[in-house]
C-alpha cells in the first residue's frame, strides 16, 4: 500500500515557509478538491477495514484575492452550485472574531475553527499586515447532496494555508480521513487507516459493467457525527469482520463481471446490516427492484448505487416513479484518471 500523505510532524523551516507563502501584496490564488462516495468500507473503515474510494466530478473551489488595505479583514463568500450566496460574513485577522452579525451562525463558527486550527497548525498563515483578503467558495454540487462540502473545504483551507488537510480534518471534524483522500486523488482509491497515519493507492477501477452503474440521491442527508456514532455505539467489533470488509473492497476492485460484482454488494451489505441492526436501503425503499443497491457512506440516506439488466431510460424511469429524480451514470458521476496502478 502507497502512503501518500505527508509527514504531519515534520516541521517547515522558516526559509521553506517563506518560500511557499503566495504574493500578500496583490494577487489571487485558487484551489479545488473532488467530491467524494464511498463505495465499500463505510463505517469498518474507521477500524482499519480497507474501502474502495471513488472521487466525483463534482468538488468546490476556493478563490483567495489579496489586496492591499489599512483595515486588515477576511471577507468570506460562499456559493451554492447555482451561483447564489448561501454565506458571507467577515472575519478580523488576529483571533479570527467574526465582525459580522451572524457569528453564531453554525456555518461561521465551523470556519472560524477552521482558521484558528489552520494558524495553530503553521503560525505563519495569514500574519501580514496591510493587506485585505477576499475568500469565495463555489460548489458545483448541491449542498444538500452529501458529496463532501465539508471535506472539500478542508482540503481547500489546508492547501492555502500549507498544512497538512488529514491533521486539519483530525483537530476539527474527526472521520477516517478517506473524504480528504478523495479531495485530492484524481480516479478511483483504496483507502486504509492505520496507527501511522492513512494510507492510499489509486486503482484501475474501470468495470467493464459500469454502464450498468447508477447513483440515486435519497435526499436524506445524513450527519457524519450520528452516523460515526451509532458505529461505536455497537462496537467493538471483531477482526474478522474487518479483514472480511478488506477482502470485499480488494474484490470489488477486480471485479470482472457485473454478477460477480453484485454478489460482493450482496455479501457487503448483509455485513454492515447483521453488525449495526440497520436494515439494508434496498428493503426498505426498493423491495421491488431487479439488480442490487448499496448504500454508500452513512447508511439511510445521501446517494446510494444501483445495479441495472435495463436500459438506461427503463432505470431511469424506475426510480423516478418512486420519487428519486436526481439519477447519474457512473461517468456522470465519478471522476476517472487514467490507471497508475493496478490491483
Amino acid at each position: 500500500m502507497i502512503n501518500y500523505e505527508i509527514d504531519t510532524n515534520s516541521k517547515l523551516s522558516g526559509e521553506t515557509i517563506e518560500a511557499l507563502k503566495p504574493n500578500f501584496k496583490e494577487g489571487v490564488s485558487r484551489y479545488f478538491g473532488r467530491g467524494k462516495l464511498l463505495l465499500s468500507g463505510e463505517y469498518f473503515v474507521l477500524d482499519g477495514a480497507k474501502a474502495l474510494a471513488l472521487p466525483t466530478v463534482y468538488g468546490q473551489a476556493l478563490t483567495v484575492t489579496y489586496r492591499k488595505s489599512f483595515s486588515p479583514k477576511i471577507i468570506w463568500v460562499a456559493k451554492d452550485n447555482n451561483g447564489e450566496v448561501w454565506l458571507k460574513t467577515s472575519f478580523e485577522f488576529w483571533r479570527f472574531d467574526c465582525l459580522e452579525e451572524n457569528k453564531d451562525l453554525p456555518e461561521v463558527i465551523i470556519l472560524q475553527k477552521l482558521l484558528k486550527k489552520a494558524r495553530e497548525l503553521n503560525s505563519h498563515f495569514l500574519r501580514e499586515e496591510n493587506v485585505e483578503v477576499h475568500v469565495e467558495t463555489q460548489l458545483d454540487f448541491p449542498l444538500d447532496w452529501g458529496l463532501g462540502s465539508s471535506s472539500t473545504l478542508i482540503y481547500n483551507i489546508a492547501q492555502w494555508a500549507y498544512v497538512s488537510p488529514f491533521e486539519l480534518a483530525s483537530n476539527t471534524f474527526g472521520g477516517s480521513g478517506y473524504d480528504i483522500a478523495c479531495a485530492q486523488t484524481e480516479g478511483p482509491l483504496l483507502y486504509e487507516r492505520s496507527i501511522d497515519g492513512p494510507h492510499w493507492e489509486i486503482v484501475n477501477f474501470n468495470p467493464s459493467f459500469k454502464d450498468n452503474l447508477y447513483f440515486i440521491y435519497l435526499g436524506k442527508k445524513q450527519k457524519t457525527k450520528d452516523s460515526i456514532k451509532l458505529y461505536r455505539d455497537r462496537g467493538p467489533y471483531k477482526e474478522s469482520v474487518i479483514r472480511e470488509i478488506s477482502e470485499i473492497s480488494d474484490k470489488m476492485c477486480r471485479s470482472n463481471s457485473l454478477a460477480e460484482f453484485e454478489a460482493l454488494i450482496g455479501r457487503h451489505e448483509r455485513i454492515v446490516s447483521h453488525e449495526l441492526d440497520l436494515p439494508p436501503v434496498q428493503l426498505l425503499y426498493f423491495s421491488d427492484y431487479e439488480g442490487k443497491i448499496k448504500s454508500l457512506g452513512a447508511w439511510g440516506g445521501d446517494f446510494v448505487m444501483a445495479t441495472s439488466h435495463s436500459s438506461k431510460e427503463e432505470t431511469i424511469k424506475y426510480f423516478q416513479d418512486k420519487g428519486f429524480f436526481v439519477v447519474k451514470t457512473y461517468d456522470e458521476m465519478i471522476n476517472q484518471s487514467e490507471p497508475l496502478l493496478k490491483v
